[in-house]
């Protein structure tokens, strides 16, 4: 699984990508309505892919995330400082205990692109491509509590994009975020016989 979020001056957004053994796909763009920082936005993403996850019934797990941040708290390497993160970190145990193997690991930015993109899709407010789920957050997965400690409650239910159809302005990067969250090949021979390279897991 990949996930990455996004925070700029149009919106917040959060991406996740699920790579099946047999190499399917699974794409979700998090639409992000409240305020949050680019690190709450990870989090999310990776707690919401944990839930989904789950209710799949899987119980073996690769994460990567580009955001060293999330990566080592969530491991235990770095304290978290603020009660949010904190919080979260405390949502992200509580889901451990539903897998018999998690491991999280940070990734470049430019080998976690497709998440990456995912999660401009959501925070752009863009057409999200057929075959992609989307989900609209209206306030954070974890709540606070009196004493601190977060109020966990369950993500509403994603719903499949039908009709939407993504535009993305003709540049450089077009054919690859194409082919990332549209399995679209290049319509270029060379660029076709050429795909950029796909994750491993």
């Amino acid at each position: 699984m990949y996930f990455d979020g996004a925070l700029n001056l149009e919106g917040i957004g959060a991406g996740v990508l699920f790579i099946a053994p047999d190499g399917q796909q699974l794409k979700y763009v998090l639409q992000i309505h409240y305020k949050a920082s680019n690190n709450g936005a990870e989090y999310e993403a990776l707690i919401h892919g944990l839930r989904i996850v789950i209710s799949l019934g899987i119980k073996r797990l690769l994460c990567y995330g580009d955001s060293k941040l999330v990566v080592e708290q969530v491991n235990k390497n770095w304290d978290t400082t603020k009660e949010t993160m904190s919080a979260y970190c405390a949502d992200v145990r509580k889901l451990e205990a539903h897998f018999y193997g998690l491991e999280v690991h940070h990734v470049v930015r430019d080998d976690n692109v497709a998440a990456d993109v995912l999660s401009k899709l959501g925070s752009k407010r863009a057409h999200v491509p057929v075959g992609v789920f989307v989900q609209d957050l209206r306030a954070p997965s974890i709540k606070m509590l009196e004493d601190g400690s977060p109020a966990l409650e369950p993500p509403d239910e994603p719903q499949l994009v039908g009709n939407d159809v993504l535009v993305i302005e003709t540049d450089w990067h077009a054919p690859f975020n194409a082919w990332i969250v549209e399995n679209k090949v290049p319509d270029d021979k060379a660029e076709a016989d050429m795909p950029p390279d796909t994750p491993a897991t």
